[in-house]
């Protein structure tokens, strides 16, 4: 037990160590090409959405599985460790960056104008708060309280599927 809360720690540290890396390059290309800084704000944004999705995707399948798995059990512990590395090292941080330079997006490049945008920041309010139903979700299963069938967690998987789906078409094709 203590290999694994040092093993948290250490993941924990390189989490941090990595997302203050990214707040000082941030600094320094906006320093560096204040002109080009909205072409790398666009870029880091991206990847963020990209690597929240991959985690709002695959959290809610560790949890169909995690629910046939015997409490107490090798399997069960092994899921635990999973759900919650991913939704600290990964989910968390990649929220928090989609957030920040998506709003700074918002604001540079159109003033927050816009039906499209006003739907978007809906929608990923929407996202946001399935991450927290699945954030609790995470301290559930980690006391072995979760109550939720396998068909509940199959279910809550497509919903970061379709709300993808909407704020890209809203994103790209802008349709009001």
């Amino acid at each position: 037990m203590a290999d694994m809360s040092n093993s948290a720690g250490q993941a924990m540290k390189r989490m941090a160590i990595g997302i203050a890396a990214l707040v000082v390059l941030t600094a320094l290309l906006f320093l560096a090409a204040p002109d080009g800084f909205y072409s790398w704000a666009k870029a880091i944004h991206v990847i963020a959405v990209i690597s929240w999705m991959a985690g709002m995707l695959y959290l809610p399948r560790l949890f169909v599985y995690h629910v046939d798995a015997e409490k107490g059990s090798v399997q069960s512990e092994t899921f635990k460790v999973m759900e919650r590395r991913l939704l600290r090292a990964i989910i968390n941080p990649a929220m928090i960056v989609s957030w920040v330079f998506g709003l700074w997006l918002a604001w540079k490049g159109f003033g927050f104008q816009g039906g499209w945008l006003h739907a978007k920041i809906a929608a990923v309010l929407l996202l946001s708060g399935l991450h927290g139903y699945l954030a609790g979700a995470v301290r559930k299963f980690a006391e072995d309280k979760n109550e939720k069938p396998a068909r509940h967690w199959r279910i809550v998987n497509e919903i970061p599927t379709l709300l993808m789906i909407v704020i890209v078409v809203l994103v790209v094709v802008k349709p009001f």
